[in-house]
């Protein structure tokens, strides 16, 4: 289950949003489903350890730590990697970690060398050319 920024939203921030999804988790039975949270500051980031510690989300097994860098052309990667950085540090092995955003061919050797466990590329997908490969049949008599 993921649990993305427009559900933390919607719930009423990282705390509710976990707190349904593990309700959701106990009432259906699915003990084996994992949970990953999108946290897109170092406060959301806190508020994800503080459950954790607690014992409250105890199927949260990734955050996705979203857009915690900057693009700077005047660093030598082309990148600021701190936010990130700090956020891997704090979470410390606690649950794996996903950094999303600003990641191209050109960064991901910085992002990587954070110390994160998986890197996620949206250009993949909402960056690519549509080729028309329709393949339609003209019936010739």
């Amino acid at each position: 289950m993921m649990i993305k920024d427009n559900h933390v939203t919607a719930a009423g921030g990282i705390t509710a949003a976990i707190t349904r999804a593990e309700e959701f988790i106990a009432a259906q039975g699915l003990a084996d489903m994992s949970i990953e949270v999108e946290t897109r500051t170092q406060d959301e980031v806190s508020e994800v350890l503080h459950l954790l510690a607690a014992g409250k989300a105890p199927h949260v097994t990734r955050l996705m730590l979203d857009n915690m860098t900057r693009l700077d052309p005047g660093l030598p990667a082309g990148i600021d990697v701190s936010e990130l950085e700090q956020a891997v540090k704090r979470v410390a092995g606690a649950v794996d970690t996903e950094a999303s955003g600003n990641v191209v061919q050109e960064t991901v050797r910085a992002i990587a060398a954070t110390g994160v466990t998986f890197i996620s590329v949206g250009s993949l997908t909402h960056s690519v050319k549509a080729l028309d490969i329709s393949l339609k049949i003209q019936l010739v008599l």
